[in-house]
């Protein structure tokens, strides 16, 4: 039998956690391992439970959710965190996705898609509600306009460029990145088609000419 995935969630409302409790457990395969009230709560108990979801609310007295997501995610990368909040700011938005969150749901979705989004972000998947997903798409193409350099590649292979373009060799990279080098190789191997580079400096001067990174500091 598999496993139940394991939630931790973090809202300064009981009563919106009870709720919550209630939701997940009785929804079957996921189980409510932690609840914390506030941002410095949520960090340590994720370090101490290690969930496979952190369910986080962003406006919380002391550390705030944005805040905490960044932290959680420092400490334990393979964590995925799910905003579940009241603001639909574009500003809260932009903050929690750059702070590690791999959704944005807000309080108003339906129960469906709340556990759907639990269990998209756990496999690894980053999911947003529908009216968020324009946003965030709006978002993306007025910080890049033109569709932004090298629209081939995806959003994984983009950050890997950046670092090969910063000098970071495939050990670093996969550290950074939290993937196995092997992963990181496919990567590369990729990239060289896709941009059509002879080889990794072929791509790298690529990569520094369109902007996207620079040298390593000597």
């Amino acid at each position: 039998m598999t496993a139940p995935l394991r939630v931790l969630l973090v809202d300064d409302h009981p009563i919106v956690r009870d709720g919550l409790r209630w939701l997940l457990d009785s929804a079957g395969g996921l189980k409510v391992v932690g609840e914390a009230g506030d941002g410095e709560t949520a960090v340590r108990l994720a370090a101490d439970l290690r969930p496979d979801v952190v369910l986080m609310d962003l406006a919380m007295p002391g550390l705030d959710g944005v805040e905490a997501t960044r932290r959680v995610k420092a400490a334990s990368p393979e964590t995925a965190v799910l905003v579940l909040t009241m603001s639909d700011s574009d500003a809260s938005l932009v903050a929690a996705v750059t702070a590690g969150a791999s959704g944005y749901v807000l309080k108003g979705a339906s129960q469906e898609d709340l556990l759907r989004a639990t269990r998209a972000v756990a496999q690894g998947e980053a999911t947003f509600g529908a009216g968020v997903a324009r946003r965030l798409l709006a978002l993306v193409k007025a910080a890049h306009p033109g569709g932004g350099v090298f629209p081939e590649l995806t959003a994984r292979e983009r950050e890997v460029l950046v670092l090969m373009a910063r000098g970071q060799g495939n050990a670093e990279i996969a550290h950074r990145l939290v993937v196995s080098e092997k992963t990181v190789r496919n990567n590369v191997s990729t990239i060289l088609t896709k941009l059509h580079a002879a080889d990794r400096a072929q791509a790298v001067a690529r990569a520094r000419d369109a902007g996207l990174g620079s040298p390593r500091p000597g």
